[in-house]
């Protein structure tokens, strides 16, 4: 499997809420990492780390994620796109550009990094930019 193949299964599973096999895709020590002003944000080390990420994730927002460009550079591949959806605790909106960049090594997930529209991400979670 490429490594273009690994990024989209993971996103499959993801979306398919399958977290044992997110956890198969991804490295025993894999770092996550996102703007840690989010709820779900922050330095996620491990399966314990990709466990917490998305638990924390998929109790904060219901989201789609849109790709509108995914290709290999420099060594990883990145991922550019939209996140669309809605937060829970106060039923916002959102819609808000994105770019995940990913490093595979052995056929598995090394780290990922996420970036979004911080501001407006918190501004529909209710806590302002």
């Amino acid at each position: 499997m490429s490594d273009i193949e690994l990024v989209e299964r993971v996103y499959q599973r993801f979306a398919e809420r399958d977290l044992d096999a997110l956890l198969e895709l991804s490295a025993a020590d894999c770092v996550i990492t996102q703007d840690a002003r989010l709820p779900w944000g922050g330095h996620h080390l491990g399966h314990q780390g990709v466990t917490q990420f998305a638990t924390l994730l998929v109790t904060s927002i219901d989201s789609v994620l849109t790709t509108d460009a995914l290709f290999e550079a420099d060594g990883q591949v990145i991922q550019i796109g939209r996140i669309r959806g809605s937060v829970y605790a106060n039923g916002a909106a959102f819609d808000v550009p994105e770019v995940h960049t990913w490093t595979i090594g052995e056929g598995k997930v090394r780290s990922a990094h996420f970036a979004n529209d911080t501001a407006a991400m918190l501004a529909a979670l209710g806590g302002g930019s």
